[in-house]
């Protein structure tokens, strides 16, 4: 037996499921909150409860929308023996796809209790927003027109992971939707979509295959590098537009630039497997800027 059969969960046991849920992403979902709560701290208060309420919401999506993939991309045979990432667990036998429906549903219903009390603290426009995030985490790569399939992935996450989450954030601790908010959406979005891009870079050679037009395969890996770049450009751009503008403290994420060009730079020359590294530390770099920029916001109150 190889070491890496080795190291794997046994089918079906906790572990197995922790891997599906993938909590190293988990990050991709607090940021959103972490920045959204500090707006509404610029903006006159942080509400506790809904920011929680928010943060556990955005959780339970984001697992979701993991386990969604690791089925669908099995289902459609993107995820097979080749597969450059991470190991999922319907590729490597460790949840069956009922599991994993079963899985989404429990999770589904986990969010709709976060939900619940937010549509009794903010309104009826929560409806709106959870029942459009779900059906966008399940489309990402099922259904009839799969987002991801399309070269969409890109747009969903610099909507829902950057627009949706910050401005919606702000809005259920009762502060509307401001322009600082709208704004503040930017550098999230485009870092959480940068991680999207190095995953298709990546897995363009075998997205072809089976189909999955993301923006890569339909436009070269150059195009991808190029889109990383200016993602990259719009995150440090807003916020040291908002270090002039908001509170100097917002500088603090742009320390993070030279970690922003070397990434870029191994994305650049790198291949395969060896990006890998690239898109964790892609992932890292959401986190440690959201980090600073929420900091760096929340003081500027």
């Amino acid at each position: 037996m190889s070491a890496t059969a080795r190291a794997l969960p046994q089918p079906g046991s906790a572990r197995a499921w922790v891997l599906a849920a993938r909590p190293q992403t988990l990050t991709a979902a607090f940021v959103p909150v972490a920045v959204g709560t500090a707006v509404a701290h610029v903006r006159g208060g942080v509400a506790w409860g809904p920011a929680l309420a928010a943060l556990f919401g955005a959780f339970m999506l984001q697992i979701v929308a993991n386990f969604a993939n690791d089925l669908f991309d099995h289902e459609k045979g993107a995820d097979d023996e080749t597969r450059l990432g991470p190991v999922r667990a319907a590729q490597a036998g460790l949840l069956t796809h009922a599991q994993l429906r079963a899985g989404m549903a429990v999770t589904i219903g986990l969010g709709l209790l976060a939900g619940g009390y937010l549509v009794a603290v903010a309104g009826w426009p929560i409806v709106a927003i959870g029942v459009a995030s779900i059906l966008s985490a399940i489309a990402y790569t099922g259904g009839p027109f799969p987002l991801g399939y399309h070269g969409l992935g890109d747009i969903f996450v610099m909507l829902f992971f950057g627009f949706v989450a910050v401005v919606g954030t702000v809005f259920v601790q009762g502060h509307g939707a401001p322009a600082l908010a709208w704004w503040a959406s930017v550098p999230v979005g485009a870092l959480a979509t940068a991680i999207l891009v190095v995953n298709n870079v990546r897995d363009a050679p075998t997205d072809v295959k089976v189909g999955k037009r993301t923006l890569v395969v339909r436009f070269g890996r150059g195009a991808g590098v190029a889109e990383y770049v200016l993602l990259m450009v719009a995150a440090f751009g807003v916020a040291g537009w908002h270090a002039l503008t908001v509170h100097w403290a917002v500088a603090a994420p742009l320390l993070t630039a030279p970690w922003a060009i070397v990434l870029t730079l191994r994305l650049i020359h790198r291949r395969g497997e060896a990006l890998n590294p690239v898109l964790a530390s892609t992932a890292k770099l959401l986190f440690v800027f959201g980090s600073l920029y929420a900091l760096g916001l929340a003081l500027g109150a």
